[in-house]
């Protein structure tokens, strides 16, 4: 393990459950980016993921690492929705394979192509695998997923597992950019008692205090939220989130 998976599993192992804010730069100013990145570290952030399933790359993907970087000294990692998503600015990437999708390009061709980028650009790369949950939204479009249902936890837990063996030391269970609600406290609870060893991490629709409490307390490993940065700006609602998830770890360790 590198510098910036060996601070998340540091602070995952101080806290029981962190915080990542997702940035997607389709949707963020890089003039804002400082301000956003000091406020959001003041209220407990641990770091930044970069990107979107539909997010511009190139130079809008750098200038908003670069305005993060000068706001904070948390780690950037970047969340590429495509190769044009990686930058050389970053700290490192998430490397990771959609275990559902349909389409072999994003379980093993893409990160063929992009493997050669990530080392020349020295990116430290973290294996992540990315399950998505229907409805699944723009990502699961996307990436052409046979979507886990809702409803079936056991299924999420099998995929979560054949990530574990394959070596991929976080697992992502993704409900979509943007809608309507979180996956559930049950389906997190039933992957994290098949899955001992990978790292999970939890993001689509997490917009409340107590989403964020109920999935932390389930075993989220980190929590990751978007959308609710977008439409509310980090203030209150992002600072709300952080303390459902410091109440949710106390609740699972009581």
């Amino acid at each position: 393990m590198k510098k910036v998976e060996t601070y998340l599993n540091q602070k995952i192992s101080e806290k029981g459950c962190i915080h990542i804010a997702l940035i997607d730069p389709d949707k963020c100013d890089p003039a804002q980016a400082p301000n956003m990145a000091t406020e959001a570290k003041k209220v407990g952030t641990d770091a930044f993921m970069v990107g979107g399933s539909t997010s511009l790359g190139g130079e809008f993907v750098d200038n908003l690492i670069r305005g993060l970087k000068s706001g904070a000294d948390l780690p950037t990692i970047l969340f590429p929705g495509s190769l044009f998503g990686i930058s050389k600015f970053a700290d490192a990437v998430w490397f990771m394979s959609v275990l559902n999708s349909t389409n072999s390009y994003y379980i093993t061709g893409a990160q063929a192509i992009g493997s050669r980028m990530v080392k020349a650009y020295n990116v430290e790369a973290i294996p992540l695998g990315y399950i998505i949950i229907s409805p699944g939204g723009t990502a699961g479009f996307i990436s052409q997923v046979n979507a886990v249902p809702y409803d079936k936890p056991e299924a999420a837990a099998i995929y979560a597992l054949a990530a574990q063996y394959m070596g991929m030391r976080f697992v992502y269970l993704e409900r979509g950019s943007g809608v309507d609600l979180p996956i559930t406290p049950t389906m997190v609870k039933i992957v994290k008692k098949l899955v001992n060893e990978s790292k999970i991490v939890v993001g689509g629709g997490i917009r409340t205090k107590e989403q964020a409490r109920e999935i932390a307390q389930a075993g989220a490993d980190a929590i990751v939220t978007g959308t609710v940065i977008e439409e509310k700006g980090i203030g209150g609602s992002l600072r709300e989130i952080i303390r459902g998830i410091e109440e949710g770890v106390h609740a699972r360790q009581a």
